[in-house]
């Protein structure tokens, strides 16, 4: 096996064990003995533990994106919502990637607890490709890309308590079983915010009228 093929391992190792443990409880020995080398060699791949756990964030939320990018190709605006949105409900059946998830903003918090930011600085630039990304992919609409991600949280939280999917509480994303959540949800906060603006010009149009 190659050295390349061996850090790949080790990549996929760590996401498991940091999605199960976080950073600071996993060990780059418990790595190491998921993968099957010895420590050192561990540490000729990667200079350290702070650096498998960028390389284990950045394949988060690089999976993140090719489950949109593949689900989305060709689409765009709400068609392109809808499609991403279904394609990230089966993204995170996948437990150890959604905590993996989870846990790269744990440690974000922790690590500014002790006086240091790399993670941190590591996290949002991830997280602001990726909103980019999307923000692109859906049109460019800014606030239609912030209730994306807002309900992608959501979800977040729902799995990861482990609500059950016939459970009530998903009741509140409608039609998703056949696709349509993202396209219905999308559409509604257009025609509001259509609504809102109607309202806006009529006030301007009375109050130039006085």
């Amino acid at each position: 096996m190659s050295a390349e093929e061996r850090r790949e391992s080790v990549v996929r190792a760590a996401v498991i064990e940091f999605a199960r443990h976080g950073y600071r409880g996993t060990s780059t020995e418990a790595i190491a003995r998921r993968v099957g080398v010895s420590q050192p060699y561990l540490f000729r791949l990667f200079p350290g533990k702070q650096a498998i756990f960028t390389a284990a964030a950045e394949r988060c939320i690089e999976e993140t994106w090719r489950v949109f990018d593949e689900a989305s190709v060709g689409l765009t605006g709400e068609e392109a919502a809808a499609a991403m949105s279904e394609a990230y409900m089966g993204l995170v059946e996948d437990r150890e990637q959604l905590m993996m998830q989870m846990q790269l903003y744990v440690s974000v918090f922790a690590s500014r607890m002790a006086g240091e930011d790399e993670i941190g600085a590591m996290a949002r630039q991830l997280w602001g490709e990726l909103f980019e990304r999307v923000r692109e992919r859906v049109g460019g609409d800014v606030q239609g890309t912030t209730e994306f991600f807002a309900y992608g949280m959501l979800i977040n939280t729902l799995v990861a308590l482990g609500f059950p999917r016939e459970h009530r509480i998903w009741d509140g994303f409608g039609e998703r079983e056949d696709g349509h959540e993202g396209e219905r949800r999308y559409r509604h906060e257009g025609e509001r915010r259509d609504e809102h603006d109607g309202e806006g010009e009529r006030r301007d149009g009375r109050a130039g009228g006085e």
